[in-house]
């Protein structure tokens, strides 16, 4: 295999991505991922307060997801994660 055929390879997607609409929003897990743990309530409001999260009944703000949480500091990704879900949902997300 020429190193050609290696970079053809890598040019193509992995998994076949569908022609359906586009979904609003961005997993929580992908938020969650970009911040360093432990964190407070406020400091991720100040990182990634603006940030658009994917819920099963549309795209929410994250600062007004974590307006209604009452937790004050996340020990773990693995929390904020839990927490967020408890508040938005989990499941299939609502589609345009």
């Amino acid at each position: 295999m020429s190193d050609n055929d290696a970079d053809e390879a890598e040019a193509e997607p992995a998994v076949e991505l569908g022609t359906g609409p586009d979904v609003p929003g961005e997993p929580v897990a992908r938020v969650a991922s970009r911040l360093t743990w432990p964190a407070t309530r406020s400091d991720i409001l100040a990182q990634e307060g603006d940030a658009e999260l994917r819920t099963p009944d549309g795209a929410r703000a994250l600062d007004d997801v974590l307006t209604d949480s009452e937790v004050p500091l996340f020990e773990s990704r693995g929390e904020f994660i839990g927490a967020v879900e408890d508040l938005v949902g989990s499941g299939p997300v609502a589609t345009e």
